[in-house]
């Protein structure tokens, strides 16, 4: 029994170095860089800061500004519909003993019916500013993909990262590229105005 064991271990010692062996001694095309373009020096990456980027390019500074104003104009809305609601609800207690109970019924089917309104309106709009957010958001990160395209034809570079803190752990500043792509996009977004 401990001869079978043994030798079914060795079995599988080799199979596990051929299969070692057969996997790192040959890369396969589709997810490996080809030797050629390491060899050559082709093989480069570059970085920029996408919090630099948000900070510095106007048209990102436009559109967060153009969204706070929409959060803003729509919390504004929200507020004086919660007004009005508080206002019917404190005419309601100063009025109740005056009122029939249908009446009272009445009023406070509706004070629930307008807080409802005030639950499904707000709720829409904040649909509404998520989906506007996401589609401008779209636009920025389409502006900054087809200039890094325009950017990299003569930098020659095989990746361009956008760097995060929770994303990349090292980075050698010497492929730093934010304030050439700062400075490019706001040039071209200028040109566009």
């Amino acid at each position: 029994m401990k001869n079978i064991t043994l030798g079914l271990n060795a079995v599988l010692v080799i199979a596990v170095a051929v299969l070692f062996y057969l996997h790192f001694a040959k890369p396969s095309s589709a997810n490996s860089v080809p030797e050629k373009a390491i060899a050559s020096g082709n093989f480069r990456i570059a970085y920029f800061e996408m919090d630099s980027v948000q900070n510095q390019f106007d048209y990102f500074k436009e559109v967060r500004n153009t969204l706070l104003e929409r959060e803003q104009e729509a919390g504004k809305q929200l507020d004086s519909y919660k007004r009005n609601i508080a206002a019917k609800y404190q005419d309601l207690q100063s009025k109740a003993q005056t009122l029939s109970q249908s009446e009272i019924n009445s009023r406070q089917q509706e004070l629930m019916d307008l807080d409802k309104e005030a639950k499904n309106k707000e709720q829409a709009l904040s649909q509404s500013l998520q989906d506007e957010s996401f589609k401008k958001l779209q636009e920025v990160k389409k502006e900054i993909e087809e200039y890094l395209k325009q950017y990299n034809k003569d930098k020659g570079y095989t990746y361009i990262l956008s760097n995060s803190s929770d994303l990349i752990y090292y980075k050698d500043t010497a492929y730093n590229i934010t304030s050439d792509l700062v400075k490019g996009l706001n040039d071209q977004h200028n040109k566009k105005k």
